[in-house]
């Protein structure tokens, strides 16, 4: 259960228990029964400003915002934000992206809002330290527990391949948001 190694061990051992008893999967879905319905990269950029707009209005602006189908793989990433700069004239443009992993289009609502609140909390606060954590809890207050129940998910989905809101089945390469869980976890 690679996705829980920063979490205690009761909490390892009770999902452990769980997932051999094949019951991650039913677990989640009484938890979160219907994934959300922002399949586009525009209707995703919406929810992302809606949620900058709300939480961090003197952040800079985000210009883009969308799905990525390589990030798993490629950046061992859920969620990327980056800042690109370039030149214009004799001046720097910062340029703000935000990509999430497109195995988020096949989640619940709350999933897809821990991973951008994730990728907002950069635009404030570079390290995933007690601030950065801070902030996350301050625009999700149960950010923590949506966190260790999106790393359930990613364990049952590493395990079985089935995607349990799309239902397609189809399994692929896919990685944690990051290697530490902020705290303990509640269940």
């Amino acid at each position: 259960m690679r996705y829980l190694t920063g979490y205690s061990e009761a909490v390892r051992a009770q999902m452990q228990a769980i997932h051999a008893r094949q019951g991650l999967g039913r677990l989640l879905l009484a938890r979160y029964p219907a994934p959300h319905g922002m399949r586009t990269d525009r209707a995703l950029h919406a929810f992302v400003t809606e949620l900058k707009t709300e939480h961090l209005r003197r952040a800079p602006p985000i210009d883009k915002v969308l799905y990525d189908s390589k990030l798993q793989v490629v950046q061992h990433a859920l969620g990327l934000h980056t800042a690109i700069s370039r030149k214009q004239g004799a001046r720097l443009k910062a340029s703000r992206e935000i990509r999430i992993a497109s195995v988020f289009k096949d989640v619940p609502h709350d999933f897809l809002q821990m991973i951008v609140v994730h990728e907002l909390a950069h635009l404030k606060e570079r390290d995933h330290d007690r601030a950065f954590y801070q902030l996350c809890e301050s625009m999700e207050p149960r950010y923590h527990q949506l966190e260790l129940d999106l790393r359930l998910y990613l364990t049952h989905l590493e395990a079985t391949g089935e995607r349990l809101w799309s239902g397609s089945g189809s399994s692929g390469a896919h990685a944690g948001a990051d290697p530490q869980p902020a705290a303990g976890g509640r269940l």
